[in-house]
């Protein structure tokens, strides 16, 4: 554990119950949520590898023309 976090967890198990377990909801939400960013982003790398393959043919192609951005 982390000196922040060991200095983190002195200072909430100073505070009422109450403001720990939501504090502690918070985190578990966080971490949750974490995640299923991760599981999601996994599962998705075969779609983002075929839609750069395809962004790549394009230009490739000439079917792509600066939208003015740069």
């Amino acid at each position: 554990m982390t000196r922040l976090l060991q200095e983190a967890f002195a200072q909430m198990e100073k505070l009422p119950e109450t403001e720990q377990d939501a504090i502690a909801s918070l985190v578990l939400e966080e971490l949750a949520d974490e995640a299923r960013w991760q599981e999601a982003f996994a599962r998705s790398q075969d779609q983002l590898a075929s839609m750069a393959a395809k962004v790549r043919d394009d230009i490739r192609e000439g079917r792509v023309r600066n939208a003015g951005w740069d």
